[in-house]
């Protein structure tokens, strides 16, 4: 090998020396540099969250009380109606042509009284003259309070008829929107069967089954807050307008079941939230975690890629480590940690620096 060679060989090999040891230099400074905080402890009253589901207070499925082909549907899923406003229309040909049979069965019981009464009127003044007996007169008064009594019997019979015959249009029992239809046109109704399902936006609640061993006094419901973890900002975090426990529990679970009322709607249908029924929603109980100890950490810390959440926590020689975690309620500038993280441990404040650390 020549001498120019050997000189060559000789740089590169101080050249790659010196890039190792920059290296070393730059992560060594990238690690005293990295901004942390230390997660830390509370003295607050330890909570659980319970997952929930969004119900509507006025929920209604609306089923025929009559047979009969859907000629007509006015709505479709997602439509807003009015209290009273037509849903759905069925054939109705068979009972229009009752009640019009039996209208002309009131005008023919009508008729026949008219003549009763006449001839009534007769009888009397034939027997105040002593043409006929007290018989005849009761008889002629007999036969025009039965043509009275069946006049007012048809009457009510018509009445039944025409009630009947409203059956066949479906009618809104209040204003709401229309969640699901579960008919076609020309389908066939029967008795019972769903036609559409209707809720009132304006009253809903959030359901949650929580185990029986915790701790439902009233303190505990005022303290309840539900969480909308798909919300942002103020809409997020709702206090319950009231809570309702029922008194019965669940034989399978052992678990008793709360109803925490969401604030009401506005007249515009706009709400707190725009909560719909089947949503999920989580309710936090304060003092329902024990005596456990609540770590928190800066609400910056937090680390998010797809389904996992995470941080970067330094270890004993102070290389950020990325750690998956559970994270609860946010405190101001603070995040609760469910698991993951133990008081004391020294986490990243910039979890984008930590990552670029090697």
């Amino acid at each position: 090998m020549s001498n120019f060679n050997k000189i060559q060989l000789i740089s590169l090999l101080v050249y790659v020396i010196e890039s190792m040891a920059f290296a070393g230099f730059l992560s060594t400074t990238a690690h005293a540099q990295l901004a942390t905080s230390v997660a830390r402890s509370t003295n607050q009253s330890p909570s659980s969250s319970f997952d929930g589901v969004v119900e509507a207070v006025r929920q209604t499925v609306v089923a025929a009380q009559v047979s009969g082909a859907v000629v007509e549907l006015q709505v479709k899923a997602g439509d807003r109606v009015k209290m009273g406003q037509a849903l759905a229309r069925l054939d109705s040909r068979a009972a229009d042509q009752t009640v019009t049979a039996s209208h002309a069965q009131v005008r023919a019981t009508r008729a026949a009284l008219e003549v009763a009464a006449k001839d009534f009127a007769r009888q009397k003044l034939l027997f105040e003259k002593r043409f006929i007996s007290q018989a005849a007169l009761d008889q002629a008064e007999a036969i025009y309070k039965s043509a009275e009594a069946q006049v007012a019997a048809q009457i009510a019979q018509t009445g039944a008829a025409r009630s009947q015959s409203d059956f066949y249009v479906l009618r809104a029992p209040y204003a709401g929107v229309v969640a699901d239809v579960s008919i076609v046109l020309g389908d066939m109704a029967m008795p019972g069967r769903p036609i559409l399902t209707l809720y009132d936006p304006a009253l809903m609640r959030v359901t949650v089954s929580i185990p029986q061993t915790i701790d439902t006094s009233r303190q505990m419901q005022q303290s309840a807050k539900v969480e909308f973890p798909g919300a942002a900002g103020a809409l997020k975090w709702i206090t319950p307008t009231g809570v309702t426990v029922l008194p019965a529990l669940d034989p399978n679970t052992h678990t008793v079941q709360l109803r925490l009322d969401l604030p009401a709607a506005t007249a515009n249908g706009a709400g707190t939230v725009n909560a719909v029924p089947g949503m999920f929603a989580r309710v936090w109980l304060e003092g329902a975690g024990g005596d456990a100890t609540r770590v928190f950490i800066d609400a910056k810390s937090i680390f998010r890629r797809a389904e996992m959440t995470s941080a970067y926590v330094l270890d004993p020689a102070g290389k950020p480590m990325l750690r998956q975690i559970r994270v609860g309620r946010v405190v101001g500038d603070s995040i609760e940690v469910l698991s993951g993280i133990t008081v004391g441990e020294r986490v990243a404040t910039d979890p984008q620096a930590a990552a670029r650390v090697r």
